[in-house]
């Protein structure tokens, strides 16, 4: 049984930091106002809603695995508080802040309506910070985390943010204001 948790556990991971890297891609297409060809930008809000929430998932069964898995001896203390644990304290750590950091982002984007739009938007800018320290945690604790296959993965994960942020950061890209009315969705 350890041995298919294992699994599970490591192959959610890998899943969980490609999901991440595609919300955050989103988002920032999102918030840069254009839409993707053939989808409006609704289309990709609610895309990336929905990758989010798949990430998540996948987030929660990756720790979840792991905290069952006998051999990962993983404690819950240690998915809980960030630089607790005692394998690879660090590298833990890092993985543990960023769930710490995804729970925040979930919390706020299910209160966005009662926090309102200023505090949501201050508080989403935490996934900008969340992902590359799930990346770090990625490859400094996963198992697989210095295999060629997954740094290729990693590489074209970041190369593609990077790109992104680079896109976003244009004279030609102009911040998306919402109305008040897209703000309430």
């Amino acid at each position: 049984m350890d041995t298919a948790l294992w699994v599970v556990g490591r192959g959610t991971g890998v899943a969980a930091v490609v999901l991440l890297t595609l919300t955050v891609l989103l988002g920032i297409v999102t918030r840069g106002g254009r839409p993707l060809p053939g989808l409006p930008r609704f289309g990709v809000q609610l895309v990336h809603r929905d990758v989010a929430l798949a990430s998540t998932v996948f987030v929660v069964v990756h720790v979840v695995t792991l905290l069952l898995d006998t051999e990962a001896e993983l404690r819950l203390l240690d998915a809980l508080v960030p630089f607790a644990g005692a394998y690879r304290w660090f590298w833990l750590g890092l993985g543990t802040l960023s769930v710490d950091l995804l729970v925040v982002l979930v919390v706020t984007g299910m209160l966005r309506r009662v926090i309102g739009p200023r505090v949501f938007r201050a508080v989403h800018w935490a996934a900008y910070a969340m992902w590359p320290i799930a990346m770090a945690h990625a490859i400094g604790t996963g198992t697989d985390g210095t295999s060629a296959w997954f740094l290729v993965i990693a590489g074209v994960c970041a190369a593609a943010v990077l790109g992104a942020v680079a896109w976003r950061c244009t004279a030609g890209v102009t911040a998306f204001r919402p109305t008040p009315r897209e703000v309430l969705r």
